[in-house]
């Protein structure tokens, strides 16, 4: 009889332990699956930061520029005058610009007196470009950096296109 209940203990505590196991392998797969699913996500995002798609959500007012106020026209000379005048040759100097721009940007969102759809459309200009700015200051190779670099100029360059 001692032979069974210590049989039958054994079993037990076998089974239990490899159900935990089978309890940890599962919660492991779903973490790597998770994991990959937002390694993808990162992947597709950082992708997207480098196109102008924001372009086909932008309108125009009735097929002429919006009149922006004069601090946000300000603003956006900045980030010109910075994307155009910081030399950008080392990882150092892309992350140096990055922080430009984003004092820059700071200035647009605190000034800007916009309202309307016009104040909506700058949103969907200015949207990417603080993404595209955030991206830059995460960048972790100089090739990186530069794709970025022309993404965040053709972005502010385009603002002259929609805005007067």
């Amino acid at each position: 009889m001692k032979h069974l209940i210590f049989t039958i203990g054994l079993l037990a505590l076998v089974s239990c332990k490899d159900n935990k196991n089978q309890e940890t392998i599962t919660h492991s797969d779903e973490i790597e699956n998770r994991d990959a699913h937002l390694n993808e996500h990162h992947v597709e995002s950082a992708a997207n930061v480098y196109d102008n798609s924001w372009t086909e959500e932008i309108e125009m007012n009735n097929g002429e520029k919006w009149q922006s106020d004069l601090p946000t026209n300000e603003g956006v000379k900045k980030l010109q005058h910075t994307i155009n005048t910081q030399t950008t040759s080392t990882l150092a100097d892309y992350h140096k610009l990055a922080k430009s721009l984003g004092d820059d940007i700071t200035f647009v969102i605190k000034n800007c007196t916009m309202q309307g759809p016009a104040h909506d459309n700058l949103h969907v200009w200015l949207h990417p470009l603080i993404e595209k700015n955030a991206a830059l200051t995460q960048a972790e190779t100089v090739e990186d950096a530069a794709k970025l670099k022309s993404a965040i100029d053709e972005n502010i360059n385009a603002y002259y296109d929609y805005f007067k």
